[in-house]
């Protein structure tokens, strides 16, 4: 099982440890480093920048919007890293929900999210493949476009630019059980955002038809810590917002996964809290068993015994949240 370190997006101003987390992360043998985007900093500008701090360690977004950009336009981000890091950016993509989609980006959410992903990332590889001009015929992203509003002058192009990798893994954010199929049959890995160890027979049909390479990436928080209730802390607040806050009251698909991993009641508690105004209590809702499930806190010895849980299930790579070098050095030195 190999080790990423995943640093999220920024908050109200960027981190000034994002550089030196990644340069240590490196230092360690860890294998990637992963930035992420929601309605603030964006995924990519912050992986050129750990590019040029880095030689060797590979570069993830966990995950890009796909509502943010057109897949051409995204798959020029993709050529255009994976030139100026020699090769070294692993493209994860993410629908997101309905509130981010149509409040932020101004678009419909899709009918159809998985015809919606499926139609994306063709578009991105038939750009990276550069074996001819991109067309599709599709229902979300026709190319060229053809739709009533069309002057009929779109012409089929394909990218001026040679990809360095035709191959260049493309990843998926996928939590329901039939996004995750569609996943296993069309990219080259999965980004689970809850993934316990304990409770792997949840995907294991879909994985099973997994083709050999592929990809099994969650993210888990992880500290080293004397005081596990203390060290879940933060994970239970991450929870809290995501239950709560990461989508409608109607329509929340991290609500959704964490009900069909057991905590169904609760998550309900969580997310009625949340938009309730309550977000501290919120958080205080969240099962300790469920946050520790998804992550790796408490002392060396028990951040041990749990990572072996870990290994042994279908994970090829866990990307670690971690606050400080420490955590970072007990992981790789555990993990060897």
């Amino acid at each position: 099982m190999r080790l990423g370190m995943a640093l999220g997006y920024w908050g109200r101003t960027p981190d000034p440890r994002h550089t030196e987390l990644a340069t240590e992360a490196e230092r360690l043998g860890y294998d990637s480093v992963w930035t992420a985007e929601s309605w603030g900093s964006d995924a990519f500008t912050p992986l050129a920048w750990i590019a040029a701090h880095t030689r060797r360690i590979r570069l993830g977004t966990a995950v890009a919007q796909m509502a943010a950009r057109s897949p051409t336009a995204t798959a020029m981000h993709a050529l255009t890293l994976d030139h100026l890091s020699g090769g070294r950016l692993l493209l994860g993509l993410g629908l997101s929900g309905p509130q981010v989609v149509e409040g932020w980006y101004g678009r419909p959410f899709p009918q159809s999210p998985l015809t919606a992903t499926r139609e994306y990332v063709d578009v991105v590889r038939q750009v990276l493949r550069r074996a001819g001009p991109v067309v599709l015929d599709g229902r979300y992203h026709p190319l060229p476009y053809d739709g009533p509003d069309a002057t009929g002058l779109g012409r089929a192009l394909k990218p001026v630019t040679h990809p360095l990798r035709p191959g260049l893994p493309v990843l998926l954010g996928a939590e329901g059980p039939r996004n995750v199929a569609q996943t296993v049959r069309i990219a080259d890995g999965w980004l689970p955002l809850y993934w316990s160890p304990l409770r792997t027979e949840l995907y294991a049909d879909a994985l099973a038809g997994a083709r050999d390479g592929f990809m099994v990436a969650p993210l888990a928080q992880a500290r080293v810590c004397s005081d596990v209730a203390e060290g879940l802390r933060p994970v239970k607040a991450m929870l809290g917002f995501y239950i709560g806050g990461m989508g409608h009251a109607g329509r929340n698909f991290h609500a959704d996964l964490m009900a069909r991993m057991g905590f169904g009641d609760a998550a309900r508690e969580v997310r009625r809290l949340f938009l309730a105004g309550h977000r501290e209590a919120a958080a205080a809702a969240v099962p300790d068993d469920f946050a520790d499930e998804i992550s790796l806190v408490g002392p060396r010895s028990r951040i041990a015994e749990r990572l072996d849980l870990w290994r042994a299930g279908p994970v090829t790579d866990l990307l670690v949240i971690a606050p400080d070098r420490e955590t970072l050095r007990v992981l790789a030195d555990l993990n060897t």
